[in-house]
Order: structure tokens, then C-alpha cells, then sequence
């Protein structure tokens, strides 16, 4: 016969690491992707919760006066989840920026697909690197470093313990705008080079031979010369998304630093 005693403070303490967790699934990258089940994210945030249950060993709750100051501490939990998540999940639009100056530049800017993992509307070439990054997001066991980030947090950052500080929140997101045209900018870097020097040798002949068209050439060289450059250094594309990983893992540190 099993006796396992679960009191009443248990209970709250349990909710408090379920509030924490599932709003961090449905936030990070990789797990929040809309093409996956809710049911299969709310499961596993049950999993992860019972597991951390049993193996945090203090329980103890922040004291409250009533049902009211609970949920202030429920919200508090809820905040902390959905800023550690947001910090990664913020990097994944730099590949929608790089995505929408390299289809500027290619001059596919008016083609839109409809993105089943934010259901919005976007380029090709930021579908495109969004699907590769995540592939390798998903090879590289990216993922596995949330999971990790997310569990470490407690021993950081303890139950109803985080401090919201406005000054330091804002000092990360400066940091991360600079670091998100840098980065973005190195990503479409090849596609943007290429298109330069394709205009600059566009403009000679259109000044050497002026009865050519070189709106209609050029438009259909463009997309030529696009798409072979994108094949071309398809293989350099590893290599760029680590600077989206890097970011990735600066991003979390700094958002939970902000909370300590």
C-alpha cells in the first residue's frame, strides 16, 4: 500500500511550479510552436511539475492573507515564466528581419505565406530560415538548454522571489535591439552583397545600352541570382545560427538576472 502524505501547503506549492512552467512552454521556442497540441504542452508541463515537485525540497510558500494575495503570487509566477520564455523567444525575429530584407533586396517582398508556427503572414526567405533554424534548434538539442534553463531558475530565482526591477528590464532590451540588427544583418549579409554588386553592374549596362528594359531583366535577374545565392551558402547557415543561439542563451541569463 502506498502512503504518500500531500498536504494542503503541498498543493499550493505545486501550483505555484505548474503556473511557472506552463506559461514558460507556452512562450519558449520549440514548444510554443502552434502546430503542436495543447494537450500535449499541458501535459508535459504536468510531467515537469510533478518531477520538480519531488525533487525541490523545500516547499515552503510565501505567506499570504487571503485568496486575493494568493493570486498576486500566482501572477508573479506566471510573469516570470513568460519573461524567461520571451527572452528566447524574442531572438526568433531575427530570422523574420533577416527574412524581410533579403526578400526587399530579391524583390520577393510581396510574396506572403501563411506560417503555420505563428499564424501570420510572412516572406519566404524568413519562412525559410525560420524552418532551418528550428531544424537545427531541434539537432543541436537546443531545446534541451530551456528545459535546463527552466529548471534551474528555482534555485535562482525561488517561489514568489522574483523582483521585477523596470531599469534593468529596459537595459536588456537595448542590449537586444543592438544585438538584433547585428546579428539579422549578418544573417541576409551574402543576399544583400550580391544584390548590391547585381545593381551596380544593372546600372553600367543600363547606362551603356539604354534601349534594353532593364527594369523587366532586372526583376528576373534578381530572383535568379537571389535564389543561387541562397543555395550557394545554404551551408554557411549553421554556422550563422549559433550567433541566434548565442543570443538565444545571453537573453534567458539576462531576463532572469533582472528577476533575481
Amino acid at each position: 500500500m502506498i502512503n504518500y502524505p500531500f498536504t494542503f501547503e503541498d498543493l499550493e506549492y505545486f501550483l505555484l511550479v505548474f503556473t511557472r512552467i506552463s506559461t514558460f512552454m507556452f512562450v519558449a521556442p520549440f514548444f510554443s510552436m502552434s502546430n503542436t497540441p495543447r494537450r500535449l504542452r499541458a501535459g508535459f508541463s504536468i510531467i515537469m511539475s510533478v518531477l520538480l515537485f519531488s525533487v525541490l525540497t523545500d516547499h515552503s510558500v510565501p505567506e499570504y492573507s487571503s485568496v486575493i494575495g494568493y493570486s498576486f503570487i500566482v501572477l508573479r509566477e506566471a510573469i516570470t515564466g513568460i519573461m524567461i520564455g520571451l527572452g528566447a523567444n524574442m531572438c526568433m525575429s531575427i530570422v523574420h528581419m533577416a527574412g524581410k530584407v533579403a526578400d526587399m533586396e530579391v524583390g520577393l517582398s510581396m510574396v506572403q505565406m501563411f506560417d503555420p508556427l505563428t499564424r501570420e503572414g510572412t516572406g519566404f526567405m524568413g519562412s525559410f530560415y525560420q524552418y532551418i533554424l528550428i531544424l537545427i534548434m531541434m539537432v543541436t538539442n537546443m531545446h534541451y538548454y530551456f528545459l535546463r534553463a527552466i529548471v534551474e531558475t528555482f534555485s535562482i530565482i525561488p517561489i514568489g522571489g522574483a523582483k521585477f526591477s523596470s531599469d534593468k528590464i529596459m537595459t536588456v532590451m537595448i542590449q537586444f535591439l543592438t544585438d538584433f540588427i547585428t546579428i539579422s544583418f549578418r544573417l541576409c549579409l551574402p543576399i544583400v552583397a550580391a544584390m548590391l554588386l547585381l545593381n551596380a553592374i544593372l546600372g553600367v549596362l543600363a547606362k551603356t545600352a539604354p534601349q534594353v528594359n532593364m527594369f523587366s531583366v532586372g526583376i528576373q535577374i534578381k530572383v535568379l541570382v537571389g535564389l543561387s545565392i541562397l543555395f550557394l551558402t545554404i551551408g554557411t547557415l549553421p554556422s550563422a545560427s549559433e550567433f541566434i543561439f548565442k543570443e538565444m542563451r545571453v537573453m534567458v541569463t539576462a531576463m532572469v538576472e533582472s528577476m533575481r
